[in-house]
């Protein structure tokens, strides 16, 4: 059985992509998305993966999508942030990206999330020690950047649909 036979398959525009894009079922570019539908499940079986893994480490579930809103916050994606503010729990001031943490470990943490979701190339090995003193492991840090180069893959996916939709909407049709 291949990767896409075990991606549990919905319909194409309720996958987190293509709902919060803009991009609609009645559109011009409904062939299209329907075309590539495997692409749209199998990022929401990604999302599943990285937000809600069996084995999460450290980080829990409701810390996770924290997180995940932190950085759709930080990239203006108001809409994905709040979904996954949803399933937050208690750890939803995490989401602020105004919020810098109440320990020297959470500190650290956010620090290191912040910028590898503002400015990646800038991360250098001493990000990784620092995440090591907040008493971080290996295994948790891949975690971490894992949830991170999701949401970069998530967002900018989001944003080349409304862009395809723009350029759809805005072709002189005769």
């Amino acid at each position: 059985m291949g990767a896409t036979d075990e991606v549990k398959m919905k319909n194409v525009f309720e996958t987190t992509v293509l709902s919060l894009s803009g991009v609609e079922a009645s559109s011009e570019a409904k062939k299209a998305i329907q075309n590539r539908s495997n692409i749209f499940n199998m990022s929401d079986a990604a999302e599943d993966a990285v937000l809600r893994p069996r084995e999460y480490g450290a980080f829990d579930h409701g810390m996770r999508a924290a997180l995940a809103a932190r950085i759709a916050f930080q990239h203006q994606e108001d809409d994905l942030a709040h979904k996954y503010l949803e399933d937050a729990g208690n750890f939803k001031k995490v989401a602020n990206p105004s919020y810098k943490g109440e320990t020297k470990d959470l500190k650290s943490i956010l620090s290191f999330m912040d910028k590898v979701a503002e400015d990646t190339r800038n991360v250098v090995a001493g990000d990784i020690t620092a995440l090591k003193s907040a008493h971080v492991n290996d295994a948790d840090i891949v975690r971490l950047a894992e949830l991170n180069s999701f949401m970069a893959y998530q967002i900018r996916l989001i944003a080349g649909l409304r862009l395809m939709k723009g350029a759809v909407d805005d072709r002189d049709i005769t």
